[in-house]
């Protein structure tokens, strides 16, 4: 907007240049100039976006609250002055003098319109100013100030001025938007006022607001005109990239159009002609062809004729159409009715799982014989199977071969973080990007109705607010159930009663009793050493020689270094890390390959420390003496030894403490056993003053380490009796769970806690009588060589710790 020519703003009395505004005691008989009645003390408005250039009528809208008063005392004035200064804040409300720049613009206020909250003013710029003292430092603000006219031209400036045309000329094809501002602009001046010119092409720039202040600080023309030929060629840089982007864009839009009108004349054409089809018609017959191929039930018959017409009367381009297509692209790529034909041959699958893993004899015959059954009956369906041991044991390969001695299909997925039952059962239609749950899933990739479905990680399922998965599962795992499952998006029964579902867990605490309840637990215990050793030789190396395209016979990893391996780098119940250390050997071998060594590499003990480090695993310290024992605990890991110290640290009072980061369990077994030796010390020939008159400390190393369980109570009983015989114990390991009365009660875990025992070369253990049984289920290779000394009561464990001691 600006000021038409002949509707000026209203002359006011002369005053003297940069006074205040005071009448003259005398009328002047002429008119003077607008520049010449400028009062001295003028109201400021600070500006966050940009400061305003003399020469331009320009439109404020602002806040009514913060500037009214500001406004009103503009009002009050004869010469309705206002000074925009530049704030260095991002706003102006909040702007302080300390944020304002120095040189503002003089502005007289010709309009003001209040609407809604809001100011609309128009202001017409007169002339730059420079504060000299701020009077008042609150809103409405109040400055003394300097005026500064504009210099005469100097000879170089009309060069410049030249400059500053031509480019804003450039500048007009770029953007239409520059015709409009230019028009303005000749309307008030002409291209010969080289002040207004450059302050005119300042404004025309989207330049930053601190390159603008600059511009209006610049009072001396030829320095301005340097900074405004700068912002307008930056200016024009930006509008070419602008309207090179722009004809780029255009181009690939009209030669889409181009290709879309092209393609529907052709769909035309071909539909004259008879020799295509629509896109509705092309799909229809593409689901009746795969309706053809299947054995529907009535319910889903039924449903599928009711989509198909819905589908046949729909607008392609309407949403509901393409949600109805993709509901019947699912519900027509179901297996409906579709069965592989099992391979009920129960020597076949022991020669699979015998190939695919070594050892594991007893898992191996719990398969077989739930396979055995299957045969019996001539199908294997309504079954679920549960692996439960640690990581690295070979859970889910054993499902694998599953279900290649089966001949099924494999299909596998970790429930393991899973914390909304729509993962298992699906997202109902009315939600935008739904679709079925993971098991729909699972049988639309597996092509039969009847595949080797794995749950991975069923121990780690979640909960949230979104539902509870594992409750979800109930009706998926329940044979009695998951004939008729229903899942959401389908909202159709379909048959899951001919999967065998193969679950997978590290534990099964935190497994729910009623979905445990439903599963064949089969317990897959961590691996000996000479187990490791076999599959290290007839599977982990192999596999990595050949995964790093090495010759079979490139790398020798000889038995003694493949112990040592074991011993010192992978003591852990499973293989997985076993297998790692074997593919860091094998990659720093393919190096030394590559480096001219000649073949094969052989890897001998001494060597393992170059290629893998120092040891990650030690021998465990044989902690001796009076206080010390050997315990047996079962971790998600496998098992372990757990040695457990105790000493008298004074005498100063009588104490009990524990150490070692126990969980609650183990705490109260600890007072237990603390307990029945204090009250049963003359009965071991102990001294009843020295725990009555000392401080006792127990604790289980490896404090960083969390322990919680019953099973160590006649371990931490057997440490605090050596402690007051001062007598050291012979070296056996133990685990069982005592009682205040003395008795020893069974413990799990018997088959991990023996292979931990084996591994620190401890030869005899004491186990509960109650756990003889089980022990003797363990199979013969990892008894072997141990013995095993079976109590029931405290009064056993005492006598065969301390037998033949003085």
């Amino acid at each position: 907007m600006h000021q038409d020519k002949d509707q000026g703003p209203e002359q006011e009395p002369a005053q003297e240049p940069v006074q205040e505004s005071e009448r003259a005691q005398e009328p002047e008989t002429t008119l003077a100039r607008a520049d010449e009645v400028l009062p001295a003390l003028i109201p400021l408005l600070p500006v966050a976006a940009r400061p305003f250039f003399p020469g331009q009528a320009v439109p404020l809208l602002m806040d009514a609250n913060h500037w009214r008063d500001t406004l009103l005392a503009v009002g009050k004035t004869e010469h309705k002055i206002l000074g925009v200064i530049l704030t260095r804040g991002e706003t102006s409300e909040g702007a302080t003098p300390g944020e304002f720049h120095d040189v503002g613009t003089a502005c007289r206020v010709h309009r003001v319109n209040e609407d809604d909250g809001k100011l609309q003013v128009l202001v017409e710029c007169l002339q730059r100013f420079r504060i000299e003292r701020i009077v008042d430092d609150t809103a409405p603000f109040s400055a003394r100030v300097t005026y500064m006219p504009e210099p005469q031209p100097e000879p170089e400036v009309k060069a410049y001025a030249m400059a500053v045309i031509n480019t804003i000329k450039e500048l007009l094809p770029l953007n239409p938007l520059y015709v409009e501002e230019l028009r303005m602009f000749l309307d008030r001046f002409g291209p010969d006022d080289p002040s207004h010119l450059a302050d005119f092409a300042a404004s025309l720039t989207t330049s930053s607001k601190e390159q603008l202040q600059e511009v209006l600080e610049a009072v001396a023309l030829l320095k301005r005109m340097e900074k405004v030929l700068v912002l307008l060629n930056n200016e024009l840089e930006l509008a070419r990239a602008q309207q090179k982007i722009r004809a780029s864009v255009e181009e690939r839009m009209h030669k889409q159009q181009r290709e879309f009108f092209l393609k529907e004349q052709l769909k035309a054409i071909q539909k004259e002609l008879g020799i295509a089809k629509d896109d509705r018609t092309a799909e229809l017959d593409k689901f009746k062809q795969r309706i053809a191929k299947l054995t529907l039930t009535e319910e889903a018959q039924k449903r599928i004729d009711e989509e198909l017409d819905k589908m046949a009367i729909l607008e392609t381009g309407s949403p509901e159409y393409a949600i109805t297509r993709n509901y019947l692209d699912w519900i027509t790529l179901l297996p409906w009715g579709k069965h592989s034909k099992d391979k009920l041959d129960l020597k076949r699958a022991r020669r699979v799982l015998d190939r695919d893993h070594y050892g594991l004899d007893d898992v191996k015959q719990r398969i077989l014989e739930f396979l055995a059954v299957g045969i019996h009956k001539g199908e294997i369906a309504g079954s679920i199977i549960l692996l439960v041991g640690p990581p690295g044991v070979g859970k889910t390969s054993i499902g694998r071969s599953i279900a290649n001695a089966l001949g099924r299909r494999f299909y596998r997925f970790s429930v393991g973080g899973i914390r909304d039952e729509a993962e298992i059962k699906g997202h109902r239609r009315t939600y935008i990007g739904a679709m079925p749950g993971k098991f729909i899933q699972a049988m639309k990739d597996a092509g039969t109705a009847n595949p080797v479905i794995m749950l991975d990680e069923i121990d780690k399922i979640g909960a949230s607010y979104h539902g509870d998965p594992a409750s979800a599962l109930l009706e998926v795992l329940d044979p009695e159930q998951n004939v008729d499952f229903l899942d959401h998006y389908l909202d159709l029964r379909f048959d899951l009663s001919k999967v065998l579902f193969v679950c997978t867990a590290n534990q099964t605490d935190s497994i729910p009793g009623p979905l445990l309840d439903r599963m064949e637990v089969i317990q897959l215990s961590g691996y000996i050493a000479a187990e490791k050793l076999a599959i290290a030789k007839k599977y982990l190396l192999p596999r990595q020689i050949d995964r790093a395209g090495l010759d079979k016979g490139a790398v020798k990893v000889g038995t003694r270094t493949l112990r040592a391996l074991i011993e010192g780098y992978a003591r852990d119940a499973g293989v997985r890390r076993l297998e790692k250390q074997l593919g860091k050997i094998v990659r720093k071998a393919a190096v030394r390959l590559l480096e001219e060594e000649p073949t094969p590499i052989s890897v001998a003990p001494e060597d393992l420390k170059e290629y893998l480090g120092s040891p990650v695993f030690r021998d465990e310290r044989k902690l001796t003496g009076p206080g010390v024992i050997t315990g047996l605990a079962w971790t998600a890991m496998g098992g372990a030894t757990l040695s457990i110290e105790a000493v008298r640290t004074h005498e100063f009072n009588r104490g009990f403490k524990l150490t070692g980061q126990l969980g609650d369990v183990m705490k109260e077994s600890a007072e237990i056993a603390y307990g029945y030796i204090l009250s049963h010390a003359v009965h071991f020939g102990a001294d009843p003053a020295f725990f009555e008159k000392g401080f006792i400390h127990l604790h289980v190393p490896a404090g960083a380490t969390p322990k919680d369980g019953p099973s160590a109570g006649i371990t931490m009983a057997s440490a605090l009796l050596s402690l007051a015989l001062g007598k050291p114990a012979r070296r056996i390991a133990m685990t069982g769970e005592l009682t205040l009365t003395g008795e020893v009660f069974p413990i799990g875990g018997v088959r991990e806690k023996l292979i931990a025992a084996r591994r620190a070369g401890i030869k005899e253990i004491l186990l509960p009588a109650d756990n003889e049984g089980e022990f003797h289920e363990v199979p013969e290779h990892i008894r072997k060589g141990l013995t095993v000394h079976f109590v029931s009561h405290f009064e056993d464990v005492a006598r065969l710790l301390f037998n033949g001691r003085n």
